[in-house]
């Protein structure tokens, strides 16, 4: 490792191993390498090898951290192979990029949603998701419930000389509001579920957005080669031939040393 830090900063690149980091594990901008504190001894390497595969693609194709970058910069030519082959090769790289834990909560949070649909059915069979409520609508006209259609949690303040402070909280609505119906509580669960799942989808959108950039694709495979080679290989045939080709031609730089004296 030490000797491979020496390599990055020889060529001017700045190393710095004790940072929070903006990155999982590593970041990389402007000739600076920073790998967190937290990160586990057995992944500095990986991480340095990512953030100097970042470097690498900067050269090639300056501003594709702003904008992502482009396989055709990456590889000299465009092809469908080339994220379906590399996104093998992150899920294998890296777990987190299979989101399963959070496709997990977005199951849960649909279930959820579904359970609470049926007791609102029990009681109104015409029920529609996709339309207005109309009976809910009415229950609710003038109630302090109705914040919670919003928020989980909420502080409601009334009075004026007489201040009075209120809290109401989604999971104690039944004894917060003892009159309301259940189909009526239900609802209102049914729209925090509906809520959560639509943060949790946000979040996988974002993710998977993330990790089907070519700057991240293309980070992850050097990694990936590092860790296990054949593997990387079977999962991507098509790019690490294209990969290792470009590389002997030396289109890669600086990253022929690298490859070779991490023996690659």
């Amino acid at each position: 490792m030490q000797e491979l830090i020496k390599y990055f900063q020889s060529l001017g690149i700045q190393v710095n191993l004790h940072t929070k980091a903006r990155g999982h594990h590593g970041f990389y901008v402007k000739n600076r390498i920073d790998v967190s504190r937290s990160t586990p001894p057995g992944r500095v390497v990986p991480t340095l090898l990512h953030e100097f595969a970042h470097y690498i693609h900067h050269k090639l194709e300056p501003g594709m951290d702003k904008t992502g970058g482009t396989f055709e910069a990456i590889f000299w030519e465009n092809d469908t192979r080339f994220e379906q082959e590399l996104l093998q090769v992150t899920h294998f790289v890296d777990k987190n990029s299979l989101c399963e834990r959070l496709l997990e909560q977005r199951n849960r949070f649909k279930e959820r949603i579904k359970s609470q649909e049926k007791i609102i059915k029990a009681d109104f069979p015409q029920f529609q998701r996709s339309k207005t409520f109309r009976e809910f609508e009415r229950y609710i006209r003038g109630s302090k419930s109705k914040y919670l259609l919003k928020y989980d949690l909420v502080r409601v303040v009334s009075g004026f000389w007489n201040r009075r402070v209120e809290v109401f909280n989604i999971s104690d609505i039944e004894k917060d509001f003892p009159d309301m119906p259940a189909a009526f509580a239900a609802y209102f669960r049914l729209r925090s579920a509906q809520r959560r799942q639509s943060r949790v989808s946000a979040r996988i959108n974002r993710l998977q957005k993330y990790y089907k950039k070519p700057s991240e694709l293309f980070a992850r495979l050097v990694e990936g080669l590092y860790i296990d080679r054949q593997r990387t290989c079977e999962l991507a045939p098509y790019t690490t031939q294209r990969f290792f080709g470009l590389l002997d031609k030396g289109y890669y730089g600086e990253l022929a040393t690298v490859v070779n004296s991490c023996k690659i």
